[in-house]
């Protein structure tokens, strides 16, 4: 692999943080054959162009092996894992804590009925 195809492929630094992350195959099976860091620029392909598998470009590997390895994550939890150390990384990177310690809720998008503001107003008048 010659540096970066795409935007969306992975850096070094962001390469050398996931491998860890990534589960080692099991036992018994036949050994991989597919570059695992291919694997990922190609989910991050689909993920930021928003294009159906089978559209990946062909120098990336086969979409039946790209989704494969992403349904087996996101089922296992890898995603999540993977999501959560990189956040991590870039909140260290712009002087942050790893974690965030807050969260915002927007009331904006929480339904109600108007019934139940009229009922309340009634109520504060009496």
């Amino acid at each position: 692999m010659g540096g970066k195809r795409y935007p969306s492929d992975l850096t070094e630094l962001e390469w050398l943080i996931l491998l860890p992350l990534i589960p080692v195959p099991g036992f018994g099976g036949r050994p991989r054959s597919v570059n695992m860091r291919e694997v990922i620029n190609a989910i991050f392909y689909v993920l930021r162009c928003g294009i159906p598998w089978r559209y990946l470009p062909k120098d990336l590997p086969n979409w039946k092996t790209v989704y494969h390895y992403f349904r087996i994550w996101r089922k296992k939890g890898t995603w999540e894992k993977m999501n959560t150390v990189l956040r991590q990384e870039v909140r260290i990177q712009v002087g942050r804590e790893p974690t965030p310690s807050a969260g915002i809720i927007d009331s904006q998008s929480a339904k109600t009925t108007e019934k139940g503001g009229f009922t309340v107003m009634m109520a504060v008048r009496r």
